[in-house]
């Protein structure tokens, strides 16, 4: 993850069952909480338009502006993040209600991991494939900017005119890292600069940042189709002479690494990289887990569920090979033509899954999102290195929710489809994110997730969704569709294995892909070092959650009110998670 971003990890506090012993609302503290996270937002103005977080003229500002990338900037932040911490600290706890605590420790904790991060930040290099400033600032425009109005037109052109600025300080970060001799592994570099490559590649007219633009500025009213034409060529003329030539100088600095790169792919191979790598899977797991322990609970995951697919791979007739083997040839059995028409269909393929999943989802769940979510392909330019992903739908509901779909061969198939949508979409990403933004009993910053989110119960939630579609009978009549969610879960829990082994045991990228993973998710574990094992360990947690409820419960128990406890907290530690359900189970009984 860049390391601009902010996530929280574990919380050392206690959520108290709201009623009992609450004392009336500290003032002081929602002030707090709101004036400091508006300072936070308007000095991210990517943050501030992919949330809306502010209206009027403010909101207008700020969407005129791109956020900065130089290193002068995130240690600004981390230093009001430690002035942040010290007039928290002030507040008196005694004095919030158990609401507000919760809030104020969240809070704390994600101020303090930011904090700890600066140890690390040289680690974590400005240009790379998959959340470098060469991947995020397009996202800025293409994806998170909506367009709705002539205003958002004008916008877009105004933050597109100050791309090559931002992507220089980028340049210039790598720059200064490369003369400590912090090098990517010479595999990424050249995943990176072949991404850049191609997304220089087209006419500027085709460029991502002009059809985008091009495409949605049909949709305005108050656009003449005049001003469209205008806009558009502007548009193509500030991406050639200005994004193009700033793009093709990094990739030019990029390669000029590649003798003095090496293959080494993790965290150890760097002075302190044993404790970076502690700090990011505390930061992402939520647990004091080692990356030992970690490892161990990956392997016997693998083996419990490599022997459930090799049971329903036999009953469908397929004997001969490895797990891994079988699966390969019916993935190819159920592939999409590589056509475009192929990926066409995949993509409203996608879109009637969604459609269904929500029909389904109404039978399990009380609290469903107001905001819709749409599927849309992720541009050519970056469909080699792409992770399938979610984003949130803005607070004040000008974007719905996104699901995004990366149209390369391996993923143009049929295997795994739902599951994939289950996790990104119904009832996963878009049910947990997108209830936490409309849930007005939150403060702002925990709506709009202004620090940061928690990726074992984010991702945790995700993965748990995929699996209770299958317990749910969603896969009735549909083996290949069960082997699907199957398969997903294998490679969470061959994440685990092979993340804490690039990063703790010296495996090579070699070692990783012969385990079972393929080469662009590699990559991605090398790059975001402790995120991948957030999934696992978070479903693992969440499902123990629910026997502990079942089992206190009895025929008390219910599904839906479980699932409204787990969501209704929002992006929470596992520890406050559990202390939730804690709080569920006392109530009920």
């Amino acid at each position: 993850m860049h390391r601009f971003a902010l996530f929280a990890t574990s919380v050392v506090f206690i959520l108290v069952a709201s009623g009992a012993g609450a004392v009336a609302q500290n003032d002081d503290a929602d002030k707090f909480f709101r004036d400091f996270s508006e300072e936070w937002v308007r000095a991210n103005p990517n943050l501030a338009t992919a949330t809306r977080y502010f209206t009027g003229d403010e909101q207008n500002r700020l969407e005129r502006q791109m956020t900065l990338q130089s290193d002068q900037f995130y240690h600004s932040r981390v230093e009001r993040a430690r002035q942040g911490l010290a007039e928290l600290r002030r507040l008196s706890r005694e004095r919030m209600t158990d609401s507000q605590r919760v809030s104020a420790d969240l809070l704390d904790w994600q101020l303090q991991s930011f904090v700890d991060g600066e140890r690390y930040s040289e680690l974590s290099f400005p240009l790379e494939q998959f959340g470098g400033a060469n991947v995020n600032l397009p996202n800025a425009l293409t994806v998170t900017h909506a367009l709705r109005t002539a205003i958002d037109a004008d916008n877009y052109l105004a933050r597109l005119r100050q791309m090559r600025t931002r992507m220089a300080e980028a340049l210039e970060g790598s720059r200064t890292r490369a003369g400590k001799g912090l090098i990517p592994p010479r595999f990424i570099l050249q995943a990176t600069i072949t991404q850049m490559r191609e997304f220089i590649r087209p006419d500027p007219e085709e460029n991502p940042l002009v059809s985008s633009l091009v495409e949605r500025m049909a949709s305005i009213a108050d656009l003449t189709q005049s001003r469209r034409a205008d806009l558009g060529r502007e548009a193509a003329e500030i991406v050639r002479s200005q994004v193009y030539p700033q793009w093709s100088e990094a990739i030019k600095f990029l390669e000029s690494l590649l003798p003095r790169s090496t293959d080494d792919a993790g965290l150890w191979r760097f002075e302190r990289g044993g404790e970076a790598y502690a700090y990011q899977l505390n930061r992402f797991t939520s647990t004091k887990l080692s990356a030992e322990e970690i490892h161990e609970i990956g392997l016997r995951q693998v083996e419990r569920i490599e022997k459930q697919m090799d049971s329903i791979l036999r009953q469908l007739g397929r004997t001969n090979g490895s797990v891994k083997e079988r699966i390969a040839q019916l993935r190819n059995t159920l592939s999409y033509p590589l056509t475009e028409e192929g990926r066409k269909q995949i993509m409203a393929d996608i879109s009637g899954i969604i459609a269904d999943a929500q029909r389904r989802s109404a039978l399990q769940f009380d609290r469903r999102p107001k905001a819709p979510v749409i599927a849309q392909p992720y541009p050519r330019f970056r469909e080699a290195n792409a992770a399938a992903s979610y984003t949130a739908p803005a607070l004040d509901g000008s974007r719905p929710g996104i699901f995004q779909m990366p149209l390369r061969p391996d993923q143009m198939t049929r295997f795994g489809l739902r599951t994939l949508v289950y996790h990104e979409t119904v009832p996963g990403h878009h049910f947990q994110i997108a209830l936490s933004g409309e849930d007005l009993s939150l403060p702002k910053f925990r709506q709009a997730r202004v620090f940061g989110t928690i990726s074992a119960t984010t991702e945790g939630w995700a993965l748990y969704a995929e699996r209770l579609a299958a317990e749910s009978g969603w896969y009735e009549g549909d083996p290949e569709g069960l082997l699907g969610q199957l398969d997903d879960e294998l490679f969470r829990a061959r994440r685990l294995v092979v993340d804490t082994g690039l990063h703790a045991k010296r495996w090579t990228r070699q070692q990783a892909i012969d385990y079972g993973i393929e080469p662009s998710e590699v990559d991605r574990y090398v790059v975001n070092p402790g995120q991948a094992c957030a999934y696992m360990i978070g479903q693992l947690k969440i499902i123990e959650l629910r026997d502990k409820a079942k089992n206190a419960l009895k025929d008390k128990f219910s599904e839906r009110e479980f699932h409204n406890a787990v969501l209704a907290p929002g992006a929470v530690s596992l520890l406050l998670l559990e202390k939730a359900i804690d709080a569920y189970i006392g109530r009920v009984r």
